[in-house]
Order: structure tokens, then sequence, then C-alpha cells
């Protein structure tokens, strides 16, 4: 428990009208479709924050569970920001059973590098080693 907030690994209490409402606007998936979002989260590793039963906060990490992780879609609703939220559920992330021993994580962000600078994330030591593929055509996209 973090101030009154409770930090849940139990995929059952997620609420996807909160995360998609949230997701689909913001700058990293603009009109990102409800069925989308649905299918990604099934196929993650989710956590999530929740304040008297609702759900304030979100995060999911794609990976393999042996090698790789790619940690996505961290918010926390701006009247419940400031509160350590997106740190506890990223840490919540990092210690889960099934994500240890990995051998890389890695994420994209434009506006949160602090927050996991706290929790031993470091900008790419040799950003010339890697590429991206996608298409904007999908659903229109920001800049991350």
């Amino acid at each position: 428990m973090t101030q009154g907030y409770d930090i849940s690994l139990d995929r059952a209490r997620l609420q996807l009208d909160v995360i998609h409402g949230f997701i689909a606007r913001s700058y990293w998936a603009i009109g990102m479709p409800r069925e989308t979002l649905a299918r990604a989260i099934a196929n993650s590793v989710c956590v999530g924050a929740y304040r008297d039963g609702e759900q304030v906060g979100f995060a999911r990490v794609v990976t393999d569970r042996a090698t790789f992780a790619y940690l996505a879609d961290v918010f926390v609703l701006p009247e419940h920001g400031g509160k350590g939220l997106a740190k506890a559920m990223v840490q919540a992330l990092q210690d889960h059973p099934e994500l240890q021993g990995l051998r890389r994580w890695m994420l994209a962000t434009s506006d949160a590098h602090g927050v996991y600078a706290a929790l031993g994330w470091q900008p790419i030591a040799q950003p010339e080693l890697f590429m991206q593929r996608h298409d904007p055509d999908v659903y229109q996209r920001g800049a991350a």
C-alpha cells in the first residue's frame, strides 16, 4: 500500500475502460483501438494502481520471460500524480518473479526520465545499435 493506494499484479482487477480512456489519448498511442489495447494487455505482464477499488494507474511489460522485457504504457491519472505510484508500479514489475534474470529491459519515454533513473534505468549506451520499424498508419502516434 502506497499512501492509501494499492499496487496489484492481479489481472482480474484491471479496468479496461480506465486504461483505454488514458492510453488512447496519450502522446504515444493516440487513437489506439480498444480491441488492440485489450489484446496487448492479454499478452503482457501488467500492474495497476488503485484507490478505493478504482484504477488510477497502469503499466505493462512485453516479454519473453527469459531474456527481454519492454516496459510500456506507464501512466498515473493526473489527479493522483506525484505520489510515487509510477515508481511503485515499475518496481512491482521489476520485482515480479517471472521477470528475474532478464538480459535487457527497455522503454521509450519523452517526459519521465527521472522516474526511471531513480529505479536504475539509464540511457542506451550504444543507441546506434538499435533500430525500429513501425507503421504510423496503424493508428496515430506521437513522437515515441
